[in-house]
Order: structure tokens, then sequence, then C-alpha cells
């Protein structure tokens, strides 16, 4: 299982929100380039990068940034928020961006999402945000007419293969993970499933490998001392080193 370390950009700073409310917000570090080179200093491979300006207003404030993360680590991003373009997917992708996450744009466009990816294959991944079994978008704020499995299933319909999942009520909360969601969209789709939201303890990240998921992101739980990112990437790919 991969170990996705999260960056969230606000005002070019590392913020974390708690359960999605922009006005519970915490600043943890003004310099985003130095956070991305600790993480790939204790052996990330990949980042998960959301701008939550993008996501809240749709705007590209957070864009230099993401541009100075690709141009000075080896960090392979996946970046999310206020993507809500094909334009927008063109620019991140020529700067050095390995993979794009549509939330918003991929349910507005459900139908159309089958042309993207035949465009850029295995680029492409879809945030799935639920509040208690439904999905939402507009960086959270509002509600969608699915409920997450329905729109798994029809993301897999239109070529998706690997998803970003988060309970928004386990989001920030350090109280650990929806195991219970993960399994169902395990056992019902072939997606590769990225867990997040709530993964806080090596016990988190034990069960979760050991579900078989495809990745885990870990945010607050760093900034906080909970887990090392060391010592949760050993215990990813050996669930019994940390027992």
């Amino acid at each position: 299982m991969i170990i996705f370390p999260a960056i969230d950009l606000m005002d070019g700073k590392c913020i974390r929100l708690k359960q999605g409310d922009f006005k519970q917000k915490t600043i943890y570090n003004a310099n985003p380039v130095a956070v991305a080179k600790q993480y790939q200093d204790a052996g990330a491979t990949w980042l998960h990068v959301i701008d939550l300006d993008g996501a809240e207003t749709g705007k590209r404030q957070n864009e230099d940034v993401i541009k100075d993360i690709v141009r000075n680590t080896n960090l392979k991003l996946q970046v999310g928020g206020g993507i809500r373009s094909i334009s927008r997917i063109k620019t991140l992708l020529d700067i050095g961006v390995e993979r794009v996450i549509l939330g918003t744009f991929a349910i507005e466009q459900l139908d159309n999402l089958q042309s993207l990816t035949k465009r850029y294959p295995n680029q492409i991944i879809v945030s799935v945000d639920a509040k208690k079994g439904v999905v939402t978008y507009k960086g959270w704020q509002e509600i969608s007419k699915y409920t997450t499995l329905e729109l798994c299933k029809r993301l897999v319909s239109q070529g998706i293969k690997t998803i970003v999942y988060t309970d928004i009520l386990k989001d920030g909360m350090m109280q650990g993970p929806n195991v219970r969601d993960y399994q169902t969209l395990s056992n019902n789709t072939d997606l590769n499933i990225i867990a997040s939201g709530g993964v806080s303890s090596y016990d988190d990240i034990q069960t979760l490998s050991q579900m078989n998921l495809y990745g885990a992101i870990i945010g607050k739980a760093l900034y906080a001392n909970k887990v090392t990112l060391k010592e949760a990437i050993i215990c990813s790919q050996d669930v019994s080193s940390l027992v």
C-alpha cells in the first residue's frame, strides 16, 4: 500500500481544515516546498496536494507553489482542488504533475469522463467525498444526488481506475478511518482505492494495508506527530513490523 503524505494549500501555506470547514483552519507551515522535501527525505515517493483556495473559489491561487514542489523534489504529485476545466487539467500535467484529482468536474461532467480517461490514461483520478454516505462537491459545500457506491459504479463505467475516498466526518479528526465504507467499495468495485480521512495511527495503517487498499493519505497526524512518515511507510509494506 502506498502512503501519500498530504499538503493542503491555502494562501501558499500548509494548512489543515476540520471536517472540511473553511472557518476551522490551522496553519502548520509557511513553506510547502520545505515540507515536501522532508517527506521525500523520509521515503515518500508520492505527494497528495490539495489546493483549498481552488476548491473553495475555483481560482488558481497556488499554482506557483505546486510548480516549485515539482521543480525542487523528485516526488510524484497528485493534485486536486478546483480543477474544473480541461485546460486546467492540461496546465497541471504540463508543469509536471503526475495525476490530477477531479471532484466537482467529475460529478458535473460524469458522462464525459470517458473521453478524458482515454486522452490522459492513468492520469485522471476522482475524489469521492461523502458525508453520511452521500457524495458532496464544490469544496464539500454542495450535496450531490449520488450515494457513494452509486457514483463509484458510474465512475468505473467511465474508465476511472483510481479514486480518493474521504469520509468528511472523519477528516482532520484523527479518530480512525471509515473502514466499513472502504470494505464496501472494495467488495463491490474493482477501483484502486486511496483512503483519506482519519488515518492517524499505525493500527489504522495496518488495518487498511490488510484490506489490500491501493493507498492511504496521511495529513494532520504527521503535523501532530501522531505517526512518523518513515515508520508509516514501513508499516504499510510490512503489517507485522510494528506489532
